[in-house]
């Protein structure tokens, strides 16, 4: 303690201090501000897919498909096998805690010499499907998608279609889990199959998709915005202490 104490730290004055603080905490302001209007335009998209396909009385004149159709779920790969060869071939490993928390200095890296199905960019749908189930667009940087998760995609339906339909049927799915007699419970590709979407008429899907997917845009443009201010900011910070930027 009596270290510590003795220590001297190298500060910049106090004005400069504060001007620092005042350009971080503008662009700390602008990053909650994107992450507020994602939280709002998902929930008013989300309110406009309940509203259409699950509560519309028409959806019982349509056709049916299980999840596992209307979407491809891939599983990710044993990250812990695939080390990284060397500093520049590599990424980081999209893992549960990561889809929950974003990429940080504990999480874990893998080579990048993977085959890019398993890559996972910022906007792509993830689905946590044991131990926590949830399921996610991804706001973060490029990572290597591991086990325990799966990356949806489809080359009928657009993104924000599966999705919403993934997010109506987890309630089911953590339940399902949640029953079982084990320590990390988990669900099945059966149970994908099993998870009945409502599709409607080609044209009323392209209809709604003029509605919904400029909405899913916007939330990517801004997750790409955040994304780049914070890198901004994480630069810009020992570069503005040090003196080697000026305020």
């Amino acid at each position: 303690i009596e270290v510590i104490r003795d220590y001297e730290f190298s500060l910049p004055p106090l004005e400069t201090q504060q001007r620092i603080a005042e350009i971080l905490s503008s662009l700390d302001d602008k990053i909650d501000l994107l992450h507020r209007q994602n939280k709002t335009l998902e929930s008013l998209s989300l309110t406009l897919f309940r509203h259409t396909f699950i509560e519309n009385p028409k959806r019982n004149e349509w056709e049916e498909k299980p999840l596992s159709e209307i979407a491809d779920f891939l599983n990710g790969l044993a990250c812990q096998k695939l080390p990284p060869q060397n500093e520049i071939n590599r990424l980081p490993v999209l893992k549960i805690k990561e889809l929950r928390e974003g990429i940080t200095e504990s999480s874990d890296w893998a080579t990048s010499e993977v085959d890019s199905k398993y890559i996972v960019q910022n906007g792509d749908v993830i689905f946590s499907w044991s131990a926590s189930l949830m399921v996610k667009i991804w706001n973060g940087q490029k990572c290597i998608l591991n086990q325990h998760l799966f990356k949806i995609t489809s080359a009928i339906y657009p993104k924000w279609f599966y999705y919403f339909w993934c997010l109506f049927h987890l309630e089911n799915f953590i339940s399902i889990a949640l029953a079982q007699a084990t320590t990390m419970g988990h669900i099945k590709r059966t149970d994908l199959d099993n998870a009945i979407c409502s599709i409607p008429p080609k044209d009323f899907l392209d209809s709604m998709d003029k509605q919904i997917s400029p909405i899913f845009d916007k939330i990517y443009n801004n997750s790409k915005q955040i994304q780049n201010l914070e890198s901004l900011r994480d630069i810009m910070l020992p570069k503005l202490l040090s003196g080697e930027v000026e305020v």
